[in-house]
């Protein structure tokens, strides 16, 4: 596959480690570096090519800069490029995620490293309930008339979401893998279906998931489910984590989750290398390196297997409309978990001042990006607990 490549797979490989490396901003910049570099100055990438990148990163589940980075590998290189781009991409935040557990995990009792959190904490929930309006508006539509009538079947799944999530404070899996096969039956039912295919769907979710074992195979199972149901923005897995990680199996504390979202702020790379800070905390690097594998394993299987066949795949509207329903689930979920976080990490008028601010600096100072506001929280932080409070 590579004969027609204008670059070596050497070249690639660097690159995607340069901008695992030093990419901050979340998945919507990563993407958007990759259309910069490799597609407008390097010609590298054709334009059609990125654009199928892009859809299959947006149907498939996973997170969705990294799953286009996969896709960019796979191109002209096939499964030992999508391979190698794959490692590229995650390995140098992976390690800073780690290097970062490390040092929280030996000196996070200081009081300056919970000063530091105090501010963080409050910014983290600001950026989660701006990036979860931003979701909506992106997966749903806009909060008006119209929208709510031309898709008040997924605005339906969203409030449903929202709530469930809100009073179980846990991830709903099987909400979500219902409300994607009840909106493809509404919209667009594929010949094969029918009521008994339907009841062995649901049937298999619930064994599936329902399995017993040891730390580490818990956390392989529990962070697979997460990489398998990510649709879009990295910061759609915290509904799963948070409901697993602090209510479920209470592997972490609330203000350990809410410090573990601020590293995966804090560090260039995709935002859901979180992932690697939090399995660190629950079972040392084994668990760190179990977490980051079976998340984004997921995400690298659907996109080599769905890679060939993607044109067929694009334009399936049983599957667009499967993905359509479960998007607005797992957004609402998504809102949901920003209710549950708030509620416990608002704990005071300066915590609910800094949240606030966090979202009108991000409406209306759009050029400053999420690390640099996780800074001031964490000056502020400093600052209240050491000369306010």
């Amino acid at each position: 596959m590579s004969a027609n490549a204008k670059y070596s797979l050497r070249e690639l490989t660097l690159y995607f480690l340069k901008l695992g490396s030093i990419g901050f901003g979340g998945p919507v910049a990563l993407v958007g570096y990759m259309h910069k570099d490799l597609v407008e100055n390097r010609n590298w990438i054709t334009e059609e090519e990125y654009k199928q990148g892009l859809a299959l990163a947006q149907l498939a589940p996973g997170p969705l800069a990294a799953q286009l980075g996969i896709y960019l590998g796979y191109v002209h290189y096939g499964i030992i490029g999508a391979t190698l781009i794959g490692f590229a991409f995650i390995l140098p935040s992976f390690i800073m995620v780690v290097l970062l557990a490390i040092i929280y995990r030996l000196y996070g009792s200081l009081s300056w490293i919970q000063a530091v959190f105090y501010g963080v904490g409050a910014a983290v929930v600001g950026i989660i309930a701006m990036s979860s309006y931003k979701l909506t508006v992106k997966s749903i539509g806009k909060f008006n008339i119209a929208s709510f009538k031309s898709n008040w079947l997924l605005w339906l799944y969203f409030i449903l979401a929202i709530a469930i999530t809100y009073i179980t404070e846990q991830e709903q899996i099987l909400l979500f893998v219902t409300a994607g096969i009840l909106y493809m039956i509404a919209k667009a039912p594929p010949r094969w279906w029918n009521s008994k295919v339907a009841s062995s769907i649901i049937l298999f979710q619930i064994s599936f998931w329902d399995y017993e074992s040891t730390t580490l195979m818990k956390i392989a199972i529990f962070f697979a489910k997460a990489g398998a149901f990510v649709f879009g923005s990295g910061l759609a897995i915290v509904p799963f984590l948070h409901s697993g990680v602090v209510v479920e199996n209470q592997w972490l504390t609330e203000q350990q989750f809410l410090d573990s979202v601020a590293v995966a702020m804090i560090t260039p790379g995709p935002v859901v290398i979180t992932v690697g800070f939090i399995g660190y905390l629950v079972n040392g690097f084994l668990g760190a390196l179990v977490a980051a594998l079976a998340t984004f394993l997921p995400c690298y299987f659907f996109t080599i297997a769905m890679a060939p066949y993607f044109k067929k795949i694009a334009n399936n509207k049983p599957v667009i409309a499967f993905v359509e329903g479960i998007t607005a689930a797992v957004v609402g979920a998504l809102v949901g978990s920003v209710f549950v976080i708030a509620k416990r990490s608002i704990v005071d008028i300066p915590t609910s001042i800094i949240a606030v601010i966090t979202v009108l600096t991000l409406i209306y100072i759009k050029k400053l990006q999420e690390p640099y506001i996780i800074l001031i929280a964490a000056v502020c932080g400093l600052f209240l607990k050491f000369y306010i409070l």
